[in-house]
């Protein structure tokens, strides 16, 4: 189990942000990590929450809280899909409703030449 700034820093070696850029973006100075790392610490909850956020990750991803709907803990597998197509969701989350349309079809299209 990761501490709550381990993923913090998996996170962003993973979309391959600096801490300083994420440090500047949630407002907090960049040695934090790197102390919270050593300490096993958690911020704030206003803090933690910024940073969520500015990762675009659930509190509870940072946490290593993630639960299904009915309140069991999710599969490693499910974790790891959602931790690698959550940036893909958001996207289409924040596309309109007729470039999701659009989407689909090249998807389809794409899929269909297989």
């Amino acid at each position: 189990m990761s501490s709550f700034w381990e993923k913090v820093d998996e996170e962003l070696s993973f979309r391959g942000i600096p801490r300083k850029e994420l440090a500047n973006k949630a407002g907090f100075p960049d040695s934090y990590i790197s102390k919270g790392i050593a300490r096993k610490s958690v911020p704030s909850a206003d803090l933690a929450l910024r940073i969520a956020h500015s990762l675009n990750v659930t509190l509870e991803y940072l946490l290593d809280m993630e639960t299904a709907a009915d309140g069991c803990s999710l599969p490693e597998k499910e974790k790891t899909l959602f931790h690698k197509y959550s940036p893909l969701i958001n996207f289409l989350e924040s596309s309109s409703e007729h470039d999701r349309e659009v989407m689909g079809q090249l998807m389809n299209l794409l899929f269909s030449v297989r």
